[in-house]
C-alpha cells in the first residue's frame, strides 16, 4: 500500500476527491488507523500548458471528471465557466426529467407544419385564408 498527501489544495479539490476515492479528509496523522483511507488505481502528474495538475484515475467511487478551462483572458474564461455551468444544469436537469421541450421555435415549427399538412387538401384559396393571418379589430368603448 501507498500512502500519499497533497499539499496547498483547495478544501472543495479535496473534498471531491475524497468523495471519489471514498476516503476522509484528515488533518493530521497522529492517529493513522481512525483515518478511512482512499483509493484509485493511477496518480500521476501531468503539464497542461504552464499548469502542473495532479490525475487520479481508476478511482473506487465510479467516474469522477474534471474539466480544465483555459483562455486567453479571463474574461473568455468566465464566459466559458458561465457556459459549461448552464450545460451542465441543463445536461443533470434532463438525467432527473426526461421529458424535453425544445427551444429555438421549435413548438412554433411543428404547429405550422401540421396547419400547412392540414390545408393543403382543401385548395389553393382556402389554404391561403387558412394560412393568412386574421386582422386583429381594436375593442370599441363606448
Amino acid at each position: 500500500m501507498l500512502a500519499s498527501s497533497i499539499e496547498h489544495a483547495d478544501f472543495e479539490g479535496i473534498e471531491r476527491l475524497a468523495l471519489v476515492t471514498g476516503g476522509e479528509i484528515a488533518s493530521t496523522f497522529d492517529n493513522p488507523e481512525s483515518v478511512k483511507l482512499g483509493h484509485c488505481k493511477v496518480i500521476e502528474e501531468i503539464m497542461i500548458g504552464e499548469d502542473r495538475l495532479i490525475h487520479f484515475a481508476g478511482v473506487e467511487m465510479g467516474q469522477a471528471c474534471t474539466i480544465v478551462l483555459r483562455g486567453t483572458s479571463e474574461h473568455v474564461r468566465d464566459e466559458a465557466e458561465r457556459s459549461l455551468h448552464d450545460t451542465l444544469c441543463v445536461l443533470s436537469q434532463t438525467v432527473n426529467d426526461t421529458r424535453v421541450l425544445f427551444g429555438g421555435g421549435w413548438p412554433e415549427m411543428v404547429m405550422a407544419k401540421e396547419v400547412d399538412e392540414l390545408a393543403r387538401p382543401l385548395g389553393r384559396n382556402l389554404m391561403l385564408s387558412m394560412l393568412s393571418p386574421v386582422p386583429c379589430k381594436p375593442s370599441q368603448r363606448p
